[in-house]
């Protein structure tokens, strides 16, 4: 008699614990998380940059450009200079089969100046990264003419110099540094390139 009063409880006690569990609500999905934002943080900055020339420790030209860049965007672009014509000489013949003797004279144009282009990207804490690329150009000489003859020369065939560098840095708001340092192996002259950032205001 009493296993089968034991047996009765345990079966009522399983079957209110089924009731139980059946009338408990079923648990909330968990709530969506907001996708992360894709758009980057666009900061509007002021690179400096100076080109300076040098002989030993005369300074012969400072140049500074300014350019506005926005962080995470478009690279900003520079182009400035002038075209420089330079003389073709060509011989033709005076008449067809005879030799080819008379001089006839063409212009080609070559450009000559700065082209700089410059991005930047916020990477955080105050930081941004700067890749720039820088090419100047200009008519250079071996040595000053000294006669009249030498000069008509070095008008009709220019020589030209060419310096192009490109790198990646990381700034913060008011750093300065000194990027580059070339010296000229034919006249000695000494290219400098100093970067400067802060931000736009």
């Amino acid at each position: 008699m009493k296993k089968q009063l034991v047996l009765a409880l345990a079966l009522a006690a399983g079957t209110m614990m089924t009731v139980v569990a059946q009338d408990k609500p079923p648990a909330p999905p968990p709530a969506a998380q907001p996708a992360p934002s894709t758009v980057a943080r666009q900061v509007p900055l002021k690179v400096q940059l100076t080109l300076s020339r040098f002989v030993g420790e005369k300074k012969l030209s400072s140049t500074p450009y300014m350019l506005g860049v926005l962080t995470n965007a478009q690279k900003t672009s520079l182009r400035m200079g002038v075209q420089v014509p330079v003389n073709t000489t060509l011989y033709a013949a005076k008449s067809d089969g005879g030799p080819a003797n008379i001089p006839q004279n063409s212009y080609t144009y070559r450009d000559v100046g700065t082209n700089i282009d410059c991005e930047a990207q916020d990477v955080g804490g105050g930081l941004f990264k700067l890749v720039l690329t820088i090419e100047d150009s200009a008519i250079h000489l071996d040595r000053a003419p000294d006669s009249p003859q030498e000069r008509q020369m070095a008008r009709d065939v220019p020589a030209f110099r060419s310096f192009r560098s490109s790198f990646a840095t990381v700034l913060h708001d008011g750093q300065s540094m000194q990027y580059a340092s070339a010296t000229d192996p034919v006249s000695g002259e000494i290219m400098k390139i100093d970067v400067l950032l802060t931000l736009a205001k």
